[in-house]
Protein backbone atom coordinates (compact mmCIF):
# COMPACT_ATOMS: atom_id res chain seq x y z
CA UNK A 1 0.00 0.00 0.00
CA UNK A 2 1.43 3.82 -1.02
CA UNK A 3 0.87 6.19 1.19
CA UNK A 4 -0.08 9.72 1.09
CA UNK A 5 2.06 11.10 2.31
CA UNK A 6 4.74 8.86 -0.27
CA UNK A 7 2.65 9.93 -3.24
CA UNK A 8 2.64 13.84 -2.46
CA UNK A 9 4.89 16.18 -4.88
CA UNK A 10 5.20 18.76 -2.44
CA UNK A 11 6.19 18.85 0.98
CA UNK A 12 3.18 19.72 3.35
CA UNK A 13 3.07 22.40 6.03
CA UNK A 14 0.99 22.76 8.61
CA UNK A 15 -0.53 26.11 9.26
CA UNK A 16 0.00 27.71 12.74
CA UNK A 17 -1.90 29.84 15.09
CA UNK A 18 -1.24 33.47 14.87
CA UNK A 19 -2.28 36.50 17.06
CA UNK A 20 -6.29 35.75 16.10
CA UNK A 21 -6.56 32.33 14.25
CA UNK A 22 -4.81 30.50 11.98
CA UNK A 23 -2.93 32.30 8.87
CA UNK A 24 -0.63 30.66 6.20
CA UNK A 25 0.19 31.27 2.94
CA UNK A 26 -2.28 30.31 0.49
CA UNK A 27 -0.04 27.80 -1.32
CA UNK A 28 0.24 25.62 1.97
CA UNK A 29 -3.38 25.92 2.81
CA UNK A 30 -4.08 23.30 0.76
CA UNK A 31 -7.55 21.24 0.73
CA UNK A 32 -5.84 18.42 3.00
CA UNK A 33 -4.61 21.12 5.52
CA UNK A 34 -8.11 22.77 5.81
CA UNK A 35 -9.74 19.99 6.09
CA UNK A 36 -7.45 18.47 8.93
CA UNK A 37 -7.78 21.91 10.61
CA UNK A 38 -11.02 22.02 10.81
CA UNK A 39 -11.91 17.95 11.64
CA UNK A 40 -9.27 18.61 14.58
CA UNK A 41 -11.21 21.60 15.87
CA UNK A 42 -14.24 20.02 15.31
CA UNK A 43 -13.27 17.22 17.59
CA UNK A 44 -11.11 19.29 20.29
CA UNK A 45 -14.72 21.13 20.51
CA UNK A 46 -16.60 17.99 21.10
CA UNK A 47 -14.35 16.72 23.83
CA UNK A 48 -14.54 19.80 25.66
CA UNK A 49 -18.68 20.25 25.35
CA UNK A 50 -17.30 23.30 23.34
CA UNK A 51 -19.63 22.64 20.11
CA UNK A 52 -23.20 23.45 21.24
CA UNK A 53 -25.15 24.69 24.42
CA UNK A 54 -28.29 22.60 23.85
CA UNK A 55 -27.64 19.02 23.68
CA UNK A 56 -28.71 18.07 19.95
CA UNK A 57 -28.39 14.73 18.13
CA UNK A 58 -25.47 14.75 16.01
CA UNK A 59 -27.28 14.89 12.53
CA UNK A 60 -29.13 18.03 13.55
CA UNK A 61 -26.49 20.26 14.11
CA UNK A 62 -25.76 23.12 11.65
CA UNK A 63 -22.56 24.56 12.21
CA UNK A 64 -22.53 28.06 10.65
CA UNK A 65 -19.61 28.88 7.77
CA UNK A 66 -18.90 32.24 5.96
CA UNK A 67 -15.70 33.74 4.27
CA UNK A 68 -14.44 37.22 3.36
CA UNK A 69 -13.67 37.78 -0.41
CA UNK A 70 -10.25 37.18 -0.71
CA UNK A 71 -9.60 34.74 -4.01
CA UNK A 72 -8.74 32.18 -2.41
CA UNK A 73 -11.80 32.10 0.52
CA UNK A 74 -14.42 29.91 -1.47
CA UNK A 75 -12.28 27.12 -2.21
CA UNK A 76 -11.09 26.84 1.43
CA UNK A 77 -14.60 27.09 2.71
CA UNK A 78 -15.11 24.45 0.73
CA UNK A 79 -13.01 22.56 2.13
CA UNK A 80 -14.01 23.90 5.40
CA UNK A 81 -17.77 22.65 4.49
CA UNK A 82 -16.41 19.19 3.77
CA UNK A 83 -15.18 18.09 6.78
CA UNK A 84 -18.13 19.85 8.98
CA UNK A 85 -20.03 17.08 6.88
CA UNK A 86 -17.55 14.40 6.91
CA UNK A 87 -18.07 14.57 10.61
CA UNK A 88 -21.44 14.20 10.63
CA UNK A 89 -22.92 17.24 11.06
CA UNK A 90 -24.73 20.04 8.62
CA UNK A 91 -22.93 22.82 7.32
CA UNK A 92 -25.26 26.42 7.15
CA UNK A 93 -23.48 28.59 4.59
CA UNK A 94 -23.77 31.95 5.24
CA UNK A 95 -21.99 33.66 2.18
CA UNK A 96 -19.08 36.18 2.33
CA UNK A 97 -20.02 37.98 5.36
CA UNK A 98 -18.26 39.74 7.79
CA UNK A 99 -17.08 38.43 10.90
CA UNK A 100 -18.95 39.46 13.81
CA UNK A 101 -22.66 38.77 12.02
CA UNK A 102 -21.23 35.06 11.48
CA UNK A 103 -20.12 35.29 15.33
CA UNK A 104 -23.14 36.74 16.74
CA UNK A 105 -25.85 34.49 15.11
CA UNK A 106 -23.53 31.86 15.87
CA UNK A 107 -23.17 32.57 19.21
CA UNK A 108 -27.56 33.31 19.05
CA UNK A 109 -27.65 29.52 17.62
CA UNK A 110 -25.21 28.07 20.78
CA UNK A 111 -23.20 26.80 18.05
CA UNK A 112 -19.52 26.71 16.70
CA UNK A 113 -18.84 28.20 13.83
CA UNK A 114 -15.52 28.94 11.15
CA UNK A 115 -15.04 31.87 9.45
CA UNK A 116 -12.26 32.11 6.45
CA UNK A 117 -10.49 34.96 6.71
CA UNK A 118 -7.37 36.53 5.87
CA UNK A 119 -8.41 39.84 7.50
CA UNK A 120 -6.38 42.17 6.41
CA UNK A 121 -2.93 40.63 6.06
CA UNK A 122 -1.31 40.61 2.70
CA UNK A 123 -2.95 38.49 -0.28
CA UNK A 124 -0.69 35.55 -0.56
CA UNK A 125 -2.57 34.64 3.30
CA UNK A 126 -5.24 33.62 4.53
CA UNK A 127 -6.32 31.96 7.30
CA UNK A 128 -9.41 30.40 9.34
CA UNK A 129 -10.94 31.37 12.80
CA UNK A 130 -13.21 29.21 14.71
CA UNK A 131 -15.29 30.26 17.41
CA UNK A 132 -16.67 27.67 20.27
CA UNK A 133 -20.14 27.39 21.01
CA UNK A 134 -19.54 30.60 23.94
CA UNK A 135 -17.45 32.56 22.02
CA UNK A 136 -13.65 32.89 20.32
CA UNK A 137 -11.17 29.93 20.59
CA UNK A 138 -8.98 31.24 23.39
CA UNK A 139 -5.57 30.90 23.82
CA UNK A 140 -5.54 28.01 26.26
CA UNK A 141 -7.61 26.07 23.48
CA UNK A 142 -4.63 26.15 21.05
CA UNK A 143 -2.91 23.35 21.79
CA UNK A 144 -5.32 21.23 22.66
CA UNK A 145 -6.40 21.92 19.26
CA UNK A 146 -3.19 21.14 17.53
CA UNK A 147 -2.64 17.96 19.08
CA UNK A 148 -5.93 16.83 17.67
CA UNK A 149 -5.46 18.26 14.18
CA UNK A 150 -1.99 16.10 14.24
CA UNK A 151 -3.85 13.30 15.00
CA UNK A 152 -6.32 13.67 11.87
CA UNK A 153 -3.24 14.76 9.27
CA UNK A 154 -0.81 11.56 10.92
CA UNK A 155 -3.98 9.43 10.15
CA UNK A 156 -4.75 10.79 6.88
CA UNK A 157 -1.23 11.32 5.55
CA UNK A 158 -0.80 7.68 6.44
CA UNK A 159 -3.81 6.10 4.62
CA UNK A 160 -3.63 4.48 1.30
CA UNK A 161 -3.28 7.30 -1.22
CA UNK A 162 -5.87 5.25 -3.53
CA UNK A 163 -8.39 5.57 -0.86
CA UNK A 164 -7.71 9.08 -0.11
CA UNK A 165 -10.01 11.95 -1.13
CA UNK A 166 -7.04 13.85 -1.53
CA UNK A 167 -4.76 13.46 -4.72
CA UNK A 168 -1.16 14.21 -5.13
CA UNK A 169 -1.31 18.30 -4.81
CA UNK A 170 -3.18 17.94 -1.36
CA UNK A 171 -6.14 18.70 -3.16
CA UNK A 172 -9.39 16.93 -3.41
CA UNK A 173 -9.40 14.54 -6.51
CA UNK A 174 -11.59 15.72 -9.12
CA UNK A 175 -14.27 13.59 -7.87
CA UNK A 176 -14.27 14.48 -4.41
CA UNK A 177 -14.69 18.26 -5.26
CA UNK A 178 -18.02 19.57 -4.14
CA UNK A 179 -19.90 22.85 -4.54
CA UNK A 180 -20.96 24.97 -1.45
CA UNK A 181 -23.74 24.52 -0.25
CA UNK A 182 -27.04 27.00 -0.76
CA UNK A 183 -26.13 30.28 0.86
CA UNK A 184 -28.66 31.38 4.03
CA UNK A 185 -29.10 34.60 4.94
CA UNK A 186 -30.17 34.41 8.49
CA UNK A 187 -27.16 35.41 9.64
CA UNK A 188 -27.60 38.74 7.48
CA UNK A 189 -31.04 39.48 8.65
CA UNK A 190 -29.79 38.84 12.47
CA UNK A 191 -27.21 41.28 11.95
CA UNK A 192 -29.09 44.09 10.84
CA UNK A 193 -31.96 43.52 13.83
CA UNK A 194 -29.36 43.78 16.36
CA UNK A 195 -28.67 47.18 15.05
CA UNK A 196 -32.19 48.46 14.02
CA UNK A 197 -33.06 47.08 17.51
CA UNK A 198 -31.16 50.06 19.26
CA UNK A 199 -30.60 52.77 16.94
CA UNK A 200 -33.95 53.78 15.90
CA UNK A 201 -34.57 55.08 11.95
CA UNK A 202 -34.13 58.64 12.64
CA UNK A 203 -31.00 58.08 15.08
CA UNK A 204 -28.54 59.42 12.47
CA UNK A 205 -30.57 61.46 10.48
CA UNK A 206 -28.88 64.46 8.87
CA UNK A 207 -25.53 62.90 8.59
CA UNK A 208 -24.18 62.04 5.10
CA UNK A 209 -21.74 59.32 5.26
CA UNK A 210 -19.42 58.18 2.39
CA UNK A 211 -18.74 54.51 2.43
CA UNK A 212 -15.65 53.16 1.16
CA UNK A 213 -16.44 49.79 -0.60
CA UNK A 214 -13.34 48.71 -1.82
CA UNK A 215 -13.03 44.80 -0.80
CA UNK A 216 -14.46 44.75 2.60
CA UNK A 217 -16.80 41.78 2.80
CA UNK A 218 -19.18 43.89 4.73
CA UNK A 219 -19.32 46.31 2.00
CA UNK A 220 -23.29 45.29 1.09
CA UNK A 221 -24.69 44.89 4.65
CA UNK A 222 -22.97 48.11 6.49
CA UNK A 223 -24.15 50.65 4.40
CA UNK A 224 -27.59 49.08 4.69
CA UNK A 225 -27.58 49.47 8.71
CA UNK A 226 -26.25 53.16 8.31
CA UNK A 227 -29.40 53.92 6.56
CA UNK A 228 -31.38 51.87 8.55
CA UNK A 229 -30.59 54.01 11.45
CA UNK A 230 -31.13 57.35 8.96
CA UNK A 231 -28.13 58.01 7.46
CA UNK A 232 -27.67 59.01 4.21
CA UNK A 233 -25.03 56.80 2.54
CA UNK A 234 -22.90 57.19 -0.48
CA UNK A 235 -20.98 54.30 -1.76
CA UNK A 236 -18.11 54.74 -3.05
CA UNK A 237 -14.48 52.81 -4.23
CA UNK A 238 -15.93 49.56 -5.17
CA UNK A 239 -13.47 46.86 -6.27
CA UNK A 240 -13.61 43.67 -8.06
CA UNK A 241 -10.19 42.81 -7.00
CA UNK A 242 -9.51 42.08 -3.51
CA UNK A 243 -6.80 44.06 -1.79
CA UNK A 244 -6.13 44.42 2.00
CA UNK A 245 -6.20 47.27 4.28
CA UNK A 246 -4.74 47.66 7.77
CA UNK A 247 -7.03 49.81 9.83
CA UNK A 248 -4.22 49.99 12.30
CA UNK A 249 -1.47 50.78 10.09
CA UNK A 250 -2.96 52.96 7.12
CA UNK A 251 -0.69 54.32 4.84
CA UNK A 252 0.17 57.60 3.66
CA UNK A 253 -1.18 56.79 0.45
CA UNK A 254 -4.55 54.71 1.65
CA UNK A 255 -5.26 58.25 3.64
CA UNK A 256 -4.18 60.45 0.33
CA UNK A 257 -6.54 58.03 -1.26
CA UNK A 258 -9.38 57.90 0.51
CA UNK A 259 -9.34 61.57 1.42
CA UNK A 260 -9.53 62.02 -2.72
CA UNK A 261 -12.97 59.85 -2.11
CA UNK A 262 -14.19 62.37 0.03
CA UNK A 263 -13.35 65.49 -1.49
CA UNK A 264 -15.28 64.01 -5.04
CA UNK A 265 -17.94 63.01 -2.84
CA UNK A 266 -18.42 66.62 -1.31
CA UNK A 267 -17.98 67.93 -4.88
CA UNK A 268 -21.16 66.20 -6.11
CA UNK A 269 -23.53 66.04 -3.34
CA UNK A 270 -22.44 68.46 -0.72
CA UNK A 271 -21.27 68.32 2.77
CA UNK A 272 -19.77 65.36 3.80
CA UNK A 273 -19.68 64.36 8.03
CA UNK A 274 -17.47 60.82 7.68
CA UNK A 275 -16.04 58.43 5.47
CA UNK A 276 -16.53 55.14 7.03
CA UNK A 277 -14.78 51.31 5.89
CA UNK A 278 -13.92 48.54 7.54
CA UNK A 279 -11.03 45.70 7.53
CA UNK A 280 -10.91 43.04 4.78
CA UNK A 281 -13.73 41.14 7.29
CA UNK A 282 -15.09 43.78 8.55
CA UNK A 283 -14.39 43.13 12.05
CA UNK A 284 -12.12 46.63 12.04
CA UNK A 285 -13.54 49.86 11.26
CA UNK A 286 -12.34 52.50 9.92
CA UNK A 287 -13.60 56.46 10.38
CA UNK A 288 -12.19 59.72 9.23
CA UNK A 289 -13.74 62.48 10.18
CA UNK A 290 -14.42 65.43 8.05
CA UNK A 291 -14.70 68.99 9.10
CA UNK A 292 -15.76 72.09 6.85
CA UNK A 293 -13.67 75.04 7.78
CA UNK A 294 -14.07 78.98 7.44
CA UNK A 295 -12.55 79.07 4.09
CA UNK A 296 -15.31 76.34 2.88
CA UNK A 297 -12.80 73.59 2.37
CA UNK A 298 -12.64 70.36 4.20
CA UNK A 299 -10.07 68.93 6.25
CA UNK A 300 -10.26 64.77 6.54
CA UNK A 301 -9.15 63.39 9.60
CA UNK A 302 -8.20 60.01 10.42
CA UNK A 303 -9.63 58.87 13.67
CA UNK A 304 -7.51 55.88 15.01
CA UNK A 305 -9.06 52.83 16.52
CA UNK A 306 -8.23 53.00 20.22
CA UNK A 307 -9.58 56.76 20.16
CA UNK A 308 -12.56 55.50 18.50
CA UNK A 309 -12.53 52.96 21.31
CA UNK A 310 -12.27 55.54 23.65
CA UNK A 311 -14.71 57.81 22.15
CA UNK A 312 -17.33 54.70 21.83
CA UNK A 313 -17.22 54.07 25.13
CA UNK A 314 -17.57 57.61 27.03
CA UNK A 315 -20.77 57.30 24.99
CA UNK A 316 -22.11 54.06 26.23
CA UNK A 317 -20.88 54.37 30.12
CA UNK A 318 -19.33 51.22 31.33
CA UNK A 319 -17.56 50.44 34.66
CA UNK A 320 -14.90 48.01 33.53
CA UNK A 321 -12.06 48.17 30.03
CA UNK A 322 -9.69 46.26 29.11
CA UNK A 323 -7.85 47.31 26.26
CA UNK A 324 -4.52 45.99 24.67
CA UNK A 325 -1.09 46.89 25.74
CA UNK A 326 -0.43 48.68 22.69
CA UNK A 327 -3.29 51.39 22.72
CA UNK A 328 -3.23 55.17 22.95
CA UNK A 329 -1.92 56.63 26.36
CA UNK A 330 -4.78 59.06 26.26
CA UNK A 331 -7.24 55.98 27.04
CA UNK A 332 -6.00 55.22 30.80
CA UNK A 333 -5.32 59.53 31.56
CA UNK A 334 -8.66 60.21 30.18
CA UNK A 335 -10.58 57.29 32.31
CA UNK A 336 -8.37 57.60 35.78
CA UNK A 337 -9.99 61.30 35.85
CA UNK A 338 -13.40 59.21 35.59
CA UNK A 339 -12.03 56.77 38.27
CA UNK A 340 -12.50 53.66 35.90
CA UNK A 341 -9.78 51.05 35.94
CA UNK A 342 -8.70 50.37 32.55
CA UNK A 343 -6.64 47.08 32.41
CA UNK A 344 -3.87 46.53 29.83
CA UNK A 345 -3.30 43.29 27.82
CA UNK A 346 -1.39 41.57 25.51
CA UNK A 347 -2.42 42.05 21.96
CA UNK A 348 -5.18 40.18 20.20
CA UNK A 349 -8.93 39.31 20.51
CA UNK A 350 -8.45 36.25 22.90
CA UNK A 351 -6.47 38.48 26.23
CA UNK A 352 -9.14 41.06 26.25
CA UNK A 353 -11.74 38.71 26.11
CA UNK A 354 -9.76 36.75 29.15
CA UNK A 355 -9.69 39.95 30.53
CA UNK A 356 -13.72 40.85 30.38
CA UNK A 357 -14.13 37.43 32.18
CA UNK A 358 -12.23 38.17 34.65
CA UNK A 359 -13.21 41.47 35.11
CA UNK A 360 -17.51 39.40 34.80
CA UNK A 361 -16.11 37.63 37.97
CA UNK A 362 -15.21 40.81 39.97
CA UNK A 363 -18.83 41.50 39.68
CA UNK A 364 -18.42 44.27 36.95
CA UNK A 365 -21.48 44.75 34.93
CA UNK A 366 -20.96 47.02 32.26
CA UNK A 367 -18.04 45.33 30.59
CA UNK A 368 -16.61 46.54 27.22
CA UNK A 369 -12.54 45.94 25.29
CA UNK A 370 -11.52 47.43 22.05
CA UNK A 371 -8.47 46.96 20.51
CA UNK A 372 -5.94 49.55 18.82
CA UNK A 373 -7.40 48.29 15.26
CA UNK A 374 -10.82 49.58 17.01
CA UNK A 375 -12.29 46.31 16.62
CA UNK A 376 -14.88 46.62 19.62
CA UNK A 377 -15.99 43.24 21.98
CA UNK A 378 -18.63 43.69 24.57
CA UNK A 379 -18.50 41.70 27.47
CA UNK A 380 -22.17 42.00 28.51
CA UNK A 381 -25.36 43.70 28.05
CA UNK A 382 -25.68 47.18 27.33
CA UNK A 383 -28.22 49.60 27.17
CA UNK A 384 -28.38 51.93 24.78
CA UNK A 385 -31.21 54.19 23.60
CA UNK A 386 -33.75 52.65 26.11
CA UNK A 387 -32.96 49.10 24.41
CA UNK A 388 -30.62 46.49 25.13
CA UNK A 389 -28.07 45.07 22.87
CA UNK A 390 -26.59 41.44 23.51
CA UNK A 391 -23.08 40.55 24.30
CA UNK A 392 -20.79 39.94 21.57
CA UNK A 393 -17.25 38.95 22.82
CA UNK A 394 -15.69 39.50 19.77
CA UNK A 395 -14.57 42.33 17.35
CA UNK A 396 -17.10 44.44 15.48
CA UNK A 397 -16.57 46.90 13.74
CA UNK A 398 -20.27 48.13 13.52
CA UNK A 399 -21.28 49.19 17.18
CA UNK A 400 -18.31 51.50 17.40
CA UNK A 401 -19.51 53.30 13.96
CA UNK A 402 -22.69 53.63 15.01
CA UNK A 403 -21.92 54.64 18.26
CA UNK A 404 -19.25 57.75 17.40
CA UNK A 405 -22.07 58.92 14.83
CA UNK A 406 -25.03 59.03 17.39
CA UNK A 407 -22.66 60.74 19.96
CA UNK A 408 -22.06 62.98 17.63
CA UNK A 409 -25.35 63.93 16.57
CA UNK A 410 -26.47 63.62 20.20
CA UNK A 411 -24.12 66.28 21.48
CA UNK A 412 -24.31 68.42 18.51
CA UNK A 413 -20.32 68.24 17.75
CA UNK A 414 -18.82 66.76 14.67
CA UNK A 415 -16.52 63.96 15.20
CA UNK A 416 -13.53 66.39 14.78
CA UNK A 417 -14.68 68.55 17.98
CA UNK A 418 -15.40 65.27 19.98
CA UNK A 419 -11.47 64.00 18.80
CA UNK A 420 -10.10 67.42 20.01
CA UNK A 421 -11.65 67.19 23.34
CA UNK A 422 -9.51 64.21 24.22
CA UNK A 423 -6.55 64.43 26.04
CA UNK A 424 -3.36 65.42 23.38
CA UNK A 425 -1.90 62.03 22.57
CA UNK A 426 -1.44 61.43 18.76
CA UNK A 427 -0.76 58.08 17.55
CA UNK A 428 0.86 56.49 14.43
CA UNK A 429 0.99 53.41 13.63
CA UNK A 430 3.00 51.28 10.21
CA UNK A 431 5.24 48.46 10.01
CA UNK A 432 7.98 46.98 7.83
CA UNK A 433 6.23 44.51 5.58
CA UNK A 434 8.62 41.44 4.46
CA UNK A 435 10.60 41.03 7.68
CA UNK A 436 11.44 37.53 8.67
CA UNK A 437 9.45 36.43 12.12
CA UNK A 438 12.46 34.61 13.32
CA UNK A 439 14.75 37.72 13.30
CA UNK A 440 11.96 39.83 14.60
CA UNK A 441 11.13 37.39 17.70
CA UNK A 442 14.57 36.68 18.23
CA UNK A 443 15.57 40.81 18.34
CA UNK A 444 12.94 41.07 20.91
CA UNK A 445 13.79 38.22 22.95
CA UNK A 446 17.73 39.73 23.40
CA UNK A 447 15.93 43.15 24.37
CA UNK A 448 13.58 42.05 26.72
CA UNK A 449 15.48 42.96 30.00
CA UNK A 450 14.15 40.34 32.08
CA UNK A 451 13.34 36.46 31.40
CA UNK A 452 10.91 36.10 33.65
CA UNK A 453 7.13 35.80 32.65
CA UNK A 454 5.58 37.77 36.02
CA UNK A 455 8.34 40.52 35.16
CA UNK A 456 6.29 43.00 33.28
CA UNK A 457 7.74 46.49 33.57
CA UNK A 458 11.22 47.71 33.92
CA UNK A 459 11.28 50.73 35.59
CA UNK A 460 14.89 52.99 35.61
CA UNK A 461 15.62 55.35 38.19
CA UNK A 462 19.17 57.41 38.58
CA UNK A 463 20.67 54.67 40.87
CA UNK A 464 18.29 51.48 40.43
CA UNK A 465 16.34 49.25 38.24
CA UNK A 466 12.74 48.21 39.72
CA UNK A 467 10.93 45.31 38.27
CA UNK A 468 7.01 45.55 38.31
CA UNK A 469 4.77 43.06 37.70
CA UNK A 470 1.14 42.99 35.20
CA UNK A 471 -0.64 44.59 38.33
CA UNK A 472 2.23 47.21 38.61
CA UNK A 473 3.13 45.46 41.71
CA UNK A 474 6.98 45.76 42.85
CA UNK A 475 8.64 42.15 42.30
CA UNK A 476 12.64 43.42 42.68
CA UNK A 477 14.98 46.62 43.21
CA UNK A 478 18.23 46.20 42.26
CA UNK A 479 21.29 48.79 42.32
CA UNK A 480 22.49 49.65 38.59
CA UNK A 481 25.80 48.43 39.05
CA UNK A 482 24.74 45.42 40.54
CA UNK A 483 24.92 42.07 38.33
CA UNK A 484 20.93 41.05 38.52
CA UNK A 485 20.57 44.50 36.75
CA UNK A 486 23.47 44.48 34.27
CA UNK A 487 21.02 42.61 31.23
CA UNK A 488 18.44 45.46 32.02
CA UNK A 489 20.97 48.21 31.64
CA UNK A 490 22.47 46.42 28.52
CA UNK A 491 19.20 46.33 27.07
CA UNK A 492 18.27 49.95 28.05
CA UNK A 493 21.68 51.58 26.67
CA UNK A 494 21.30 49.72 23.23
CA UNK A 495 17.85 50.99 22.52
CA UNK A 496 18.72 54.49 23.48
CA UNK A 497 21.72 54.25 21.24
CA UNK A 498 18.85 53.89 18.35
CA UNK A 499 16.21 55.95 19.79
CA UNK A 500 18.76 58.61 20.70
CA UNK A 501 18.99 62.23 21.49
CA UNK A 502 20.06 63.13 17.93
CA UNK A 503 16.46 61.43 17.17
CA UNK A 504 14.92 63.58 19.46
CA UNK A 505 13.95 60.89 22.26
CA UNK A 506 14.71 61.94 25.70
CA UNK A 507 15.92 59.40 28.51
CA UNK A 508 14.41 55.60 28.35
CA UNK A 509 13.01 55.83 31.94
CA UNK A 510 10.79 52.60 31.87
CA UNK A 511 10.00 49.61 29.20
CA UNK A 512 7.04 47.32 29.03
CA UNK A 513 7.71 44.08 28.03
CA UNK A 514 3.99 42.12 28.08
CA UNK A 515 3.92 42.18 24.47
CA UNK A 516 6.68 43.48 22.15
CA UNK A 517 8.96 46.65 23.86
CA UNK A 518 6.73 49.41 24.63
CA UNK A 519 9.77 51.88 25.57
CA UNK A 520 9.07 55.03 27.45
CA UNK A 521 11.13 58.30 27.02
CA UNK A 522 11.07 61.21 29.53
CA UNK A 523 9.62 63.36 27.25
CA UNK A 524 6.96 62.08 27.13
CA UNK A 525 6.75 59.95 24.15
CA UNK A 526 6.85 56.15 23.50
CA UNK A 527 7.72 53.64 21.10
CA UNK A 528 6.27 50.38 20.83
CA UNK A 529 7.81 47.52 19.05
CA UNK A 530 6.20 44.36 17.97
CA UNK A 531 6.64 41.13 15.44
CA UNK A 532 2.92 40.60 13.81
CA UNK A 533 1.71 37.38 15.21
CA UNK A 534 0.05 36.95 11.65
CA UNK A 535 2.56 37.67 8.86
CA UNK A 536 6.22 38.38 8.64
CA UNK A 537 6.16 41.91 9.22
CA UNK A 538 7.49 44.02 12.19
CA UNK A 539 5.14 46.63 13.59
CA UNK A 540 6.37 50.07 15.12
CA UNK A 541 3.52 52.14 17.38
CA UNK A 542 4.55 55.66 18.58
CA UNK A 543 2.51 58.30 20.94
CA UNK A 544 3.42 61.82 20.95
CA UNK A 545 2.25 65.19 22.56
CA UNK A 546 2.00 66.21 18.86
CA UNK A 547 0.89 64.49 15.60
CA UNK A 548 3.79 65.59 13.57
CA UNK A 549 6.27 63.43 16.08
CA UNK A 550 4.53 61.02 16.14
CA UNK A 551 4.63 60.60 12.47
CA UNK A 552 8.02 61.75 12.45
CA UNK A 553 8.82 58.76 14.97
CA UNK A 554 7.00 56.39 12.83
CA UNK A 555 7.96 57.61 9.05
CA UNK A 556 9.71 60.13 7.81
CA UNK A 557 10.97 63.42 9.61
CA UNK A 558 13.50 65.75 9.28
CA UNK A 559 16.15 62.88 9.76
CA UNK A 560 15.79 59.25 9.40
CA UNK A 561 13.38 57.72 11.58
CA UNK A 562 10.97 55.05 11.50
CA UNK A 563 10.37 52.74 8.91
CA UNK A 564 12.71 54.31 6.44
CA UNK A 565 14.36 51.73 4.36
CA UNK A 566 16.84 51.03 4.40
CA UNK A 567 18.65 52.64 6.65
CA UNK A 568 15.20 53.16 9.68
CA UNK A 569 15.33 52.96 12.92
CA UNK A 570 13.53 49.14 13.14
CA UNK A 571 16.58 48.12 10.99
CA UNK A 572 18.82 49.53 12.69
CA UNK A 573 17.49 48.05 15.72
CA UNK A 574 17.79 44.35 14.11
CA UNK A 575 21.13 44.96 12.82
CA UNK A 576 22.92 45.85 16.06
CA UNK A 577 21.04 43.20 18.16
CA UNK A 578 21.68 40.65 15.74
CA UNK A 579 24.92 40.57 14.41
Amino acid sequence: MKKLSESLVYTPVQPGFGTSGVRALVEDLTDLEVYCLTLGTLRYFENNDLLTIAGKSKDTIRIPVACDLRPSSPRLTRATVRAIQECGYQAEYLGMLPTPALTCYALKQGVASFMVTGSHIPLDRNGQKANRCYGEVMKSDEQGIVSEVNKVRDMILNGAADQSLFDQHGMFKADQTQSLPETSDAAEQHYLQRYASVFPADALADLRIVFFEYSAVGRDLLPKILSNAGAEVICMGRSDEFFPIDTEALSDQHLDELFQIVLEARAKHGKIDALISTDGDSDRPLVIAVEETTNASILPRFISGDLLGLMVTDYLGVDSISVPISSNPAIQEYFASKKIPVQSTRIGSPYVIEAMQQSHAKGNSHIVAWEANGGYLTGSDLSINSGVIEALPTRDAMLPILCVLHASVQKQQSLSQMLDALPAWYGKADLLDKFPRQTSLAMIEQLTPAHDSTICVVQFESEQVILRDADNQVIAQYSVDSDEASSMVKAKGVLETVFSEQHGFGLLTQINCLDGLRCYFDNNEIAHIRPSGNAPQLRIYAYARTQNRANDIVSLGIVSLGIEEPAGLLRQLAEIVIK
